[in-house]
């Protein structure tokens, strides 16, 4: 079985996000998932050779003034063009750590991926208001689902 490469971008600039990115790391890490590799960059790491080498994303930001964080929109703007005709169909997924309730940001995020022709392969997890202990599970699940569909050939 070839090893495929799950690439997870996120920013996490707390230490509340930075325990989202850990569970999300978490969960696609899980021993019971095979041949993938788990590949986790904050956005001013990533390059467009790393998105097109991915065989997934999951993409992380925060919910800032409405839209997404500067430093995940700043990934679309470098990378996009040179992504554009190697990433179709990419699966991907995204969580949002949204103080109000996330609508511009997941708005952005599909407008953006949509021009790429990225494939949305699972809801948005739109981790909203308060901080809550639950979106730790949420984001290992995620990390888990991503991986293990990756393993399995589903997305």
């Amino acid at each position: 079985m070839s090893t495929k490469r799950l690439l997870i971008i996120s920013h996490a600039p707390s230490p509340n996000t930075r325990r989202l990115r850990d569970a999300v790391i978490e969960g696609a890490s899980d021993e019971a998932v095979e041949g993938i590799e788990v590949r986790a960059l904050a956005p001013l790491d990533v390059t467009p050779d790393e998105i097109i080498a991915a065989n997934a994303v999951v993409i992380g930001t925060t919910e800032n003034l409405g839209y997404m964080a500067g430093l995940t929109k700043d990934v679309f703007d470098r990378c996009y063009y040179p992504c554009i005709e190697h990433t179709e169909g990419l699966p991907f997924a995204f969580y949002v750590r949204a103080g109000l309730d996330g609508t511009g940001t997941r708005r952005a995020l599909e407008a953006i991926t949509t021009g790429l022709r990225w494939r949305l392969v699972q809801a948005p997890l739109i981790c909203q208001g308060d901080f809550d202990e639950v979106f730790i599970d949420q984001c290992r699940e995620l990390g888990l689902s991503m991986a293990a569909s990756l393993e399995a050939g589903i997305v």
